[in-house]
């Protein structure tokens, strides 16, 4: 094979690639004010890893890795699971007496096109709180991410046993996630 039919024969699988990338389902993707195309969102963004924290009752945490393979910046803006009566996005942070605190994250998480936020104990995650019912290890549980343009990311975990994330919220009270 010739250099210049192996350099147009990966120019067209480029080609082919981005714009399969492109089309996520929209046969007409959106265009800027200045009628450029706009990256594509639906099916770009995935949580991958993730699982969330074996708990009997009260509370539990979700955690993995959310991936923006987009061209755009997007925002998780909230999270609903029907194993919790109600959800939080959380981040843990240094308090004025220099102790590390969780409290909800205003604004929502950013993740930088074609960037990942890790969500780990410890660190960002999902709050789950109000369990209906226990989570046990090996159970799985259904995640839906809302992003800040009205899409959302549905996801569908496992649970795990971990002794750790118990952590304290920003008003000083201790959080021991599901009584472990």
């Amino acid at each position: 094979m010739s250099v210049r039919r192996a350099l147009s024969s990966a120019a067209a699988l480029a080609l082919l690639l981005a714009l399969s990338a492109c089309d996520a389902g929209d046969p007409s993707p959106a265009a800027s004010s200045t009628g450029t195309p706009m990256p594509s969102v639906v099916g770009a963004v995935v949580l991958e890893d993730g699982w969330v924290k074996a708990a009997e009752s009260g509370m539990s945490a979700a955690f993995g890795e959310i991936v923006n393979s987009t061209g755009a910046d997007v925002t998780v803006v909230s999270v609903s699971t029907p194993a919790s009566k109600s959800t939080e996005l959380h981040e843990t942070v240094q308090d004025d007496a220099g102790q590390m605190v969780m409290r909800e994250k205003e604004g929502g998480f950013t993740v930088a096109a074609g960037e990942t936020l890790s969500l780990a104990p410890g660190g960002n995650h999902l709050m789950l709180m109000g369990l209906v019912g226990p989570l046990e290890a090996g159970d799985e549980v259904d995640l839906t991410l809302t992003l800040a343009d009205g899409t959302s990311v549905d996801a569908t975990v496992p649970v795990k046993d971990y002794s750790g994330a118990n952590e304290t919220y920003e008003d000083g009270e201790d959080m021991e996630m599901g009584g472990h």
